[in-house]
């Protein structure tokens, strides 16, 4: 569970638990028409594509688009991360893609429920599962799930990186399915990491984690958001949780609903509406998990 301070960062854990909102600026273009929804329709006389606009969030530092990573493949200043299901990934992936699962930069020792199962690992654990993939301080490292199907765990690992302090990690705007949507190379080919050693990290922000104690603390206080699915929050166990039901006075909203069709995340002012019929303002504190 993820404290967040700012709307803001609601994106990030809302659409990853995930959904992360943000890399700056987007192609130039003769001709450009912005849609409510992020999108713009770009005209060269020939053809016309859509291509998400990221710059209509204000806190878009870490998102990156597709048009953006196809530039990026095949560089050796990259690191792309898949975080879907093993098999979803065996099936199709963006070339060059490495598969980490679900849960890569999770402890998961014992079973959900367990103490400090499904927490952030350790830093020394961090360091040495990051350098086994290549990451360093120095790489782009890009994550991204087909989320309507991996389901989501790449903004997790955002942000999981964001938190041990890795500035040059990006979340793919749309995921999977918007880059398949503009008819972007896919493979079954797995690629191999190329493991490197020296990634530094920071001591973790604590202030983004959330206890249960916290939880607890903070009942009938602030906001709370159930984001599993409403089979999960009404009692369902399929998903693997330990016990059936949600925490006491949690409000239910699956995570995809900050989704566009396509993946994409919705126009900024469409998910401050959804957040406000929760109760929550942008600069609420308010937990979710």
């Amino acid at each position: 569970m993820k404290r967040v301070h700012r709307f803001r960062h609601a994106i990030l854990i809302l659409a990853c638990l995930l959904i992360a909102l943000g890399v700056t600026g987007c192609s130039q273009e003769p001709s450009t028409k912005s849609s409510s929804g992020g999108e713009k329709v770009k005209t060269d006389g020939k053809t016309a594509a859509k291509e998400f606009d990221i710059s209509v969030y204000k806190n878009n530092e870490f998102l990156i688009t597709p048009q953006q990573l196809k530039k990026l493949l095949g560089s050796e200043d990259l690191v792309l991360l898949d975080a879907d299901k093993p098999d979803i990934y065996a099936k199709e992936h963006i070339p060059g893609a490495i598969g980490i699962g679900i849960q890569a930069f999770s402890n998961k020792i014992g079973k959900p429920g367990d103490p400090g199962w499904g927490t952030i690992l350790k830093k020394d654990e961090l360091k040495q599962k990051l350098e086994s993939l290549g990451v360093d301080n120095k790489k782009t490292v890009v994550l991204y799930s087909d989320v309507f199907r991996g389901p989501g765990a790449d903004g997790r690992a955002v942000w999981q990186l964001k938190v041990a302090g890795l500035d040059n990690v990006k979340l793919l705007a749309g995921g999977l399915s918007y880059w398949k949507e503009l008819g972007y190379e896919v493979t079954s080919e797995p690629a191999q990491p190329k493991p490197k050693t020296g990634v530094e990290l920071k001591d973790y922000d604590e202030s983004y984690i959330a206890t249960k104690e916290y939880v607890f603390g903070n009942l009938d206080k602030q906001v709370l958001v159930d984001v599993r699915t409403e089979v999960e929050y009404k009692g369902s166990q399929n998903a693997g949780e330990p016990r059936g039901g949600h925490i006491k006075g949690a409000k239910s909203m699956l995570w995809q609903n900050l989704l566009n069709k396509n993946g994409t995340p919705k126009s900024p002012d469409e998910i401050k509406k959804i957040m406000a019929s929760y109760g929550v303002k942008p600069d609420d504190n308010f937990t979710v998990y």
